[in-house]
């Protein structure tokens, strides 16, 4: 959710598999003939079953959102929805085993798994046919930006569902290759003299001031050097781990993909075990936050609505620390041989599993067609981030003849706030072409992009990360099953060894016990799978 109210990701909860309470086969059942020479909007009106989770600041009847109600209109498809609002893999799993299937799922929040087993066993249907024959807007993004075709088909050559798209910047460029970035208190810095740290030694010192100089004039030692949410991919800092030993650093995967094509693991380095002795130094003389190990969200925006940190680390200040500059972007540090190195994350604006379309559906060239109505660069930017047109403040302006939408000012209202009301979510695309074209780029994501241009990507050296790549059920179960095990191992020891040392003391049993958990087994599953997926 924090990452959204910048990057104006997914904003709406994910999606079930059935209504709630029973139907008559009147209000359910769809036109059980496949309609010929469909073109919108049909003579006569048609019905389709799918089911979405209930979003909580929208209306709980889909149909009265605008984008909804103005497509049923331009389409003459009226949609009976059903929502879960809570609990929905449980209940979901409890439809499909009763076999109560809706014509297709819009959010569908389904892993790689979900999918390969639903479609062995005959619950969802491919689509990759469709997709050349009745979908030409999605079909077009496939043409633009082939990748995304690749990432969303299966192993064995089909596609199953359909995919969420947001572009924001390109390549080592994007808007995604650092997720949780660093804040630091210039205010502070102004009233005690100081200036950006350039290496570890300097953020040492720079905390051990906001510390013990009472920067915030207040005459008590209530500052915060440093915070951070541990193991919160958008709110930790694993952007320091870089500054140490080689600068392979760290990300929320713990892999990275060399310039040689090679998949290296980060949590058994020696420049993270050299990041995680620094970091010990900092807490036991009191310069980082205690509750960073444990602290939820609302804890962290309370303490930074009150100023309190010196630096901390989120995806946009604006969240955390609220409107205003005391907080600029903190600069990526050099490392001993004055090298500084930004480690990518592995995160794309990419997601396959935003809709399925079940064996139940007795119209599915017509549910493709309706689908493909979101993939209309103008539609697909109105479900990402909201519309216009609606009582109260809006997103954008429209212009019809110009076929453009125009980011309205925020006015200090939340963009996560604001979008939450009107957008919907679900399959969609945006590319980078669109912006200038179809759409301006979020104010919040064009600042984030202009700093970074700034002050990380020149500094990021690995030309690839890892892709999104849709594995096997075999491999998809393999590293699950590592993964339950070694990530809660990893993060247990980096918090344990930050917060009471004895990392040399316990530093070998750690790699054996990676080893036993089965890394490089993990290792070559996704080594393997790379090189397939690049050839």
């Amino acid at each position: 959710m924090k990452k959204l109210l910048t990057a104006g990701m997914l904003i709406v909860t994910a999606v079930t598999l059935a209504g709630c309470g029973s139907k008559s086969k009147k209000e359910t059942a769809s036109k059980d003939y496949e309609l010929k020479n469909i073109s919108f909007p049909l003579k006569e009106q048609v019905s389709l079953n799918i089911l979405t989770s209930e979003n909580q600041v929208s209306p709980k009847n889909p149909n009265d959102m605008a984008i909804f109600n103005r497509i049923e209109k331009q389409s003459n498809v009226k949609i009976n929805w059903t929502n879960y609002p809570n609990d929905f893999p449980e209940k979901r799993n409890l439809d499909i085993a009763s076999g109560a299937l809706p014509d297709a799922i819009f959010n569908a929040q389904a892993s790689e798994q979900d999918l390969l087993t639903w479609a062995k066993n005959g619950v969802i249907v491919q689509l990759e046919d469709e997709i050349q024959k009745n979908m030409p807007n999605l079909q077009a993004v496939f043409n633009e930006s082939p990748q995304y075709k690749k990432m969303l088909t299966a192993p064995d050559g089909h596609i199953y569902s359909l995919p969420w798209i947001e572009e924001l910047g390109e390549g080592k460029s994007s808007i995604h290759t650092v997720n949780s970035l660093g804040w630091i208190n210039q205010k502070w810095m102004k009233t005690l003299g100081l200036e950006q740290p350039k290496t570890a030694k300097d953020l040492y010192n720079v905390l051990k001031a906001f510390k013990e100089q009472d920067p915030n004039r207040n005459g008590k030692k209530d500052e915060i050097p440093l915070s951070f949410i541990s193991n919160d991919d958008g709110n930790d800092l694993k952007m320091l781990f870089a500054a140490f030993g080689d600068g392979t650093g760290d990300n929320g995967q713990h892999l990275v993909v060399n310039n040689d094509g090679k998949v290296a693991f980060t949590a058994n380095t020696a420049s993270y075990k050299e990041a995680i002795k620094y970091l010990n130094k900092c807490y036991s003389e009191g310069l980082i936050d205690t509750e960073s190990f444990e602290q939820d969200w609302a804890r962290y925006v309370a303490k930074g609505a009150d100023e309190k940190y010196g630096l901390y680390f989120t995806w946009d200040p604006h969240n955390v620390t609220g409107p205003g500059d005391d907080y600029v972007m903190y600069q990526p540090l050099a490392r001993e041989d004055g090298q500084i190195n930004v480690t990518r994350t592995n995160n794309f604006g990419f997601s396959r599993d935003r809709f399925v379309i079940t064996s139940a559906n007795k119209n599915l060239t017509l549910t493709a067609k309706w689908i493909d109505q979101m993939y209309a660069p103008v539609q697909s930017v109105q479900n990402n981030w909201g519309t216009y047109g609606e009582k109260g403040q809006n997103i954008f302006k429209f212009d019809q003849a110009e076929n453009k939408l125009t980011h309205e000012p925020l006015g200090g209202t939340s963009p996560v706030e604001l979008r939450q009301k009107t957008a919907v979510g679900g399959p969609l695309a945006i590319l980078n072409s669109y912006y200038g074209k179809y759409t301006t780029m979020p104010d919040d994501a064009k600042w984030r992009l202009d700093l970074m241009a700034k002050n990380i990507f020149p500094f990021v050296h690995n030309e690839f990360n890892y892709p999104n790549i849709f594995l096997s059920k075999a491999d998809t179960k393999k590293i699950a099953d590592i993964d339950a095990d070694m990530q809660g191992y990893i993060t247990q020891k980096r918090d344990e060894w930050i917060t009471k040392g004895k990392i040399d003391e316990e530093w070998d049993a750690y790699l054996k016990q990676l080893k036993s958990y089965g890394l490089d087994e993990w290792l070559k599953i996704k080594q393997d799978n790379y090189d397939k997926y690049v050839k």
